[in-house]
């Protein structure tokens, strides 16, 4: 009896808030990975630019799907809810993506590459400090849109996550050239070196090689010694 009368609460409660009148819209960014590209006034703006009046209607009459939908159109959102409060308010909840790398290309706009492998949209406003991915593979990246789409793409965001997770890579590694053939040249923080490391695979053999470089044979050889630094052979590392 008592859990009827609570579930007959909670629908009489449901069905007032949907007859509800909206009197204002509240926005809520979860950002916790400091991503500054986006900020309340642009949800609102965009919530504002779906047709029909928002404040001052019935929720009921208010389509939280159309707004939902325009607001998931934009890269930078990773996810959006939408509901009425008890306030009346029509409160949207936009989780943001963040950054990973940034492509940069000649002649072209740059983008950014999201946690996901999403590509996103730079922003005048704000300058994320992430790895630079450079080369003519760059365009493909950008057409695709999505690099889960292709085993490359998803071999290269295993690779970027690698260099983001470990300390010291993660503080060397500084730029990224991508090349038609698929291989890359590494552009280090420190030093001048380019190391040329091939196509993504093989990350971890490959990664340790190139820590047997820099805290093993530079400290010994000097560190303006080598132009090139091939990690591409198996058990080898080939350094003129």
């Amino acid at each position: 009896m008592a859990l009827a009368s609570v579930l007959f609460l909670v629908a009489f409660a449901d069905r007032n808030l949907k007859h509800n009148t909206c009197k204002d819209i509240v926005i809520t960014l979860e950002n916790v990975r400091e991503n500054h590209f986006i900020d309340e006034a642009d949800v609102l703006r965009m919530v504002e630019s779906v047709p029909g009046e928002v404040r001052a209607q019935q929720f009921s009459v208010i389509n939280f799907r159309e707004i939902e939908e325009r607001l998931k159109t934009h890269r930078n959102f990773r996810e959006v809810q939408l509901f009425n409060d008890f306030k009346g308010n029509l409160v949207v909840n936009v989780s943001l993506r963040r950054p990973m790398a940034r492509l940069v290309q000649e002649g072209a706009p740059d983008a950014y590459l999201s946690e996901e492998g999403l590509i996103m949209p730079v922003s005048e406003r704000y300058s994320s400090r992430v790895m630079i991915l450079s080369g003519p593979m760059v365009r493909q990246l950008l057409l695709d849109q999505d690099l889960n789409k292709t085993e490359y793409g998803q071999n290269l965001m295993e690779l970027l996550e690698f260099i983001r997770e470990d300390d010291f890579l993660s503080k060397q590694v500084a730029e990224i050239e991508l090349r038609n053939d698929g291989k890359m040249n590494l552009l280090p923080q420190v030093g001048s070196q380019i190391i040329e490391f091939g196509k993504p695979e093989s990350i971890d053999e490959k990664f340790l090689k190139l820590k047997v470089f820099y805290k093993t044979i530079l400290p010994e050889r000097g560190w303006n010694r080598y132009q090139r630094v091939n990690l591409e052979f198996a058990d080898q590392i080939v350094a003129e």
